[in-house]
C-alpha cells in the first residue's frame, strides 16, 4: 500500500485511503464475520496478535520514512490496525469505535493527501526536510496541515481519538495487557507524525 499511495496521483491516494480501505473494513463487518462466524472465532487470536503487531511494526517503519506520503500510508495502515483489532474483539463497544474510527480516518487521511498533493505541485518535493519553511510561504496550509496531523495521531478532541479511545475501551474488557501495549504504540504516532 505505501507503494501505491507513493506512486498514485493526489486523487488515487485519496480513493485509496478514504473509501477503499474502509469498504474492506466494511466488508468484515458486514459480511465476513457474520457469514463464516466459526472460522472468525477459530482464527480471531491469530488476527488480534496480527493486528498488535502490526501497529508495534509499521509505527516503527513509518519512524524512518523522509516522504511525506509514505508517512501518511504507514499510519493508514497502523489505523486501519486498529479498526480491525476493535473489529476482531467483537465487543459491542470496540465496534463502535472501529467504525468511528474508519469514519474519522476517512476524512483526516484524504484531507492529508490532499495538502501533500498541494504541497507537491508547489514545490515538487514531498521530502520532509526540504519544506522547512512552509509556515512562513503558506501559513494557511501549514495550519491546516498541523491540524489534520493532530486528528492523524488522535490528540484528544479530534474525531480519530474518539474512535481509538473507544476501540480501547472495548479491548480492555477483553485484555488489560493488550489494551497497554497498544496505548504504549500509541506514543510512536506522534514521533513520526512529528
Amino acid at each position: 500500500m505505501p507503494e501505491a499511495h507513493s506512486e498514485a496521483p493526489t486523487i488515487g491516494s485519496v480513493l485509496l485511503a478514504a473509501v477503499l480501505l474502509k469498504l474492506g473494513t466494511y466488508g468484515l463487518l458486514k459480511f465476513t464475520f457474520p457469514l463464516f462466524y466459526i472460522g472468525y472465532t477459530y482464527f480471531r487470536g491469530i488476527v488480534i496478535i496480527m493486528c498488535i503487531l502490526g501497529i508495534f511494526y509499521i509505527s516503527l517503519i513509518a519512524i524512518i520514512q523522509v516522504d511525506m506520503k509514505r508517512i501518511i500510508a504507514y499510519s493508514s495502515i497502523a489505523h486501519m490496525s486498529y479498526v480491525v483489532l476493535g473489529l476482531c474483539v467483537n465487543n459491542t463497544i470496540a465496534v463502535v469505535g472501529s467504525i468511528f474510527l474508519m469514519l474519522g480516518h476517512g476524512f483526516v487521511s484524504a484531507a492529508l493527501f490532499f495538502i501533500v498533493g498541494f504541497i507537491y505541485e508547489r514545490v515538487k518535493t514531498r521530502t520532509v526536510r526540504c519544506i522547512s519553511g512552509l509556515a512562513f510561504y503558506m501559513p494557511m496550509l501549514s495550519f491546516w496541515l498541523f491540524m489534520f496531523t493532530l486528528a492523524n495521531v488522535s490528540f484528544p478532541g479530534t474525531c480519530n481519538f474518539v474512535g481509538e479511545f473507544i476501540i480501547l475501551v472495548g479491548i480492555c474488557d477483553e485484555s488489560f495487557w493488550i489494551t497497554l501495549f497498544c496505548v504504549f504504540c500509541i506514543i510512536f504516532s506522534s514521533v513520526y507524525a512529528f
